[in-house]
């Protein structure tokens, strides 16, 4: 066994912020259900203000507590003008879409 073995992941911090594009598409699966309200409403904030207002949360279908979540979580933002359930083109009830206010000038 080299030294060389598991050097890429010496400086892997698990807690450490990551960097998402901003292409207006959302995977939550990728993030513990705990996080899923700061992520959204950290990540729809960066899309606005990025000029990116049509946003798709893909939640899953599973039970439905992500989707309910994040159902429960949109109107209280500001940055969200309005939200519906995806079509089942783009995901079905396992996808949520949000339309984003434009930013101010």
């Amino acid at each position: 066994m080299s030294g060389e073995e598991g050097a890429d992941d010496a400086g892997f911090d698990p807690e450490a912020p990551v960097a998402l594009p901003l292409d207006g598409n959302l995977d939550l699966h990728l993030f513990q259900p705990r996080d899923v309200k700061d992520v959204v409403t950290e990540y729809l904030r960066a899309c606005r203000e990025a000029g990116v207002l049509d946003i798709r949360i893909i939640h899953g279908k599973g039970t439905g507590a992500l989707r309910r979540t994040v159902q429960k979580l949109l109107p209280t933002l500001d940055d969200v003008e309005s939200f519906r359930s995806a079509s089942e083109a783009d995901g079905g009830w396992g996808a949520t879409w949000a339309r984003l206010r434009p930013p101010s000038p």
